[in-house]
């Protein structure tokens, strides 16, 4: 005989009285407040009990069984705090889920404490689940299943088109009472948009001594920039070969220099995407230093951001900060975020000339992360009046408010492990 999910407050309750999860704790004697640990999953420090409360959770829910099930992390996250954003009496207190040391959440009860919760009945059944239901809460998640939040009432709307239908989590919160919109499924589509390695496509423009000489949008699947016809074909990415020089550039010195960069690059730069973050990586001998800069110019005048390391991947975007920066920008508290990639290949990075004296510099930028940035600018940004019309892809528009934009944007922080 299957059995209910159990309750979330009551279950959790158990959980914080029985002080067996590693980071879950009360934190005050009348048993109001308590944290969870909250680390992300790409952090290198990241071990398995730092997520046993979601692993708890999936599998007193019935949404996940070892042995059985293929773990997934980021969807037992989602799962734990949807469970909790939708519970009136309960909020989060302090997030510090960005502290390198200590990540976590803390959540308070608002009304008169957890003798309002009583704790569930423990005692297993034969398949190993809580054998209490949850039929409020069931009733609650057909409620929210069948509500349309883009009506035609309320703030001017953005469009956002998608290869897909859209799928939407709906993540209601006191902290966050904008939710992304229920359009009859559970997936954000930013989410959609910026996880699809499909929308993952890169502008490549390369420059010899401050010269344009080619463009091109590599398609999705990551790209190595390479030097030579005759590069090795059997690594990963989709070779982009910088043109010979002499077809674009009169004085022949200059251009037999190039030419020595362009025979150093060997397997050639990679540049590729894997969670959240951008990764390079150089597979020859010529060095290369990049930096965020504008669509424009690169941010010359000052030290690079780092060096391609050689052999190893290194980290060059992440996603986290960006979104964080551009919801500050639709809020008017910032600027626009960078997302352009500046490499400057082998010389030093240009911090005490112009950079148009460098004999290679080649400008990436990541299409995607582009047109989110345009369709706050184009939406007038702190304001967002206009309807925006944001086309990616064949695909059919999706209408969004700006306050489902920057509620799907922060949900997109909230649950950046895609």
């Amino acid at each position: 005989m299957g059995t209910q999910k159990p309750r979330i407050l009551p279950w959790l309750i158990s959980q914080l009285n029985q002080g067996q999860l590693e980071g879950v704790a009360w934190l005050d004697e009348g048993h109001t407040r308590f944290r969870i640990p909250w680390k992300h999953g790409l952090r290198q420090d990241a071990q398995q009990e730092d997520f046993g409360i979601f692993q708890a959770w999936a599998e007193a829910s019935g949404a996940y069984t070892p042995g059985k099930d293929k773990p997934d992390l980021p969807t037992w996250k989602r799962n734990f705090r949807s469970a909790l954003n939708r519970k009136e009496a309960l909020r989060l207190a302090e997030d510090h889920s960005k502290d390198p040391h200590d990540p976590h959440k803390i959540y308070e009860f608002v009304t008169s404490g957890v003798g309002d919760f009583p704790e569930p009945d423990t005692s297993l059944d034969l398949s190993g689940r809580y054998s209490t239901s949850d039929t409020h809460e069931d009733s609650l998640d057909k409620l929210l299943s069948g509500m349309d939040l883009a009506s035609d009432a309320g703030p001017p709307s953005l469009t956002l088109a998608l290869e897909q239908p859209p799928q939407l989590s709906l993540s209601p919160s006191v902290d966050a009472p904008a939710s992304c919109p229920n359009l009859g499924v559970r997936e954000n589509p930013l989410k959609q948009l910026l996880a699809n390695d499909d929308e993952w496509e890169f502008q490549v423009t390369v420059f010899y001594r401050g010269c344009q000489v080619f463009q091109q949008t590599v398609c999705p699947g990551g790209l190595r920039l390479v030097g030579s016809e005759a590069e090795d074909g059997t690594l990963a990415g989709q070779p982009v070969r910088l043109p010979d020089p002499a077809a674009s550039l009169t004085d022949r010195g200059v251009a037999d220099y190039v030419r020595r960069v362009l025979s150093c690059l060997g397997g050639g730069l990679a540049l590729w995407r894997a969670g959240q973050w951008l990764w390079a990586q150089r597979l020859g001998h010529c060095h290369v230093y990049w930096a965020m800069g504008e669509e424009l110019i690169p941010d010359s005048g000052h030290k690079p951001d780092g060096e391609v390391p050689k052999d190893r991947e290194g980290g060059v975007f992440d996603l986290g900060p960006f979104i964080e920066d551009l919801i500050a920008f639709i809020e008017g508290s910032r600027r626009s975020p960078r997302y352009t990639l500046w490499f400057c290949m082998g010389q030093s990075w240009p911090q005490d000339e112009p950079w148009v004296k460098r004999l290679v510099m080649v400008k990436v930028v990541p299409m995607c992360l582009r047109a989110l940035v345009d369709m706050a600018r184009d939406g007038g940004a702190s304001s967002l009046e206009n309807t925006v019309d944001l086309h990616i892809s064949n695909s059919h528009p999706l209408s969004l408010t700006s306050d489902q934009y920057k509620a799907c944007l922060r949900d997109l922080v909230e649950d950046m492990d895609f």
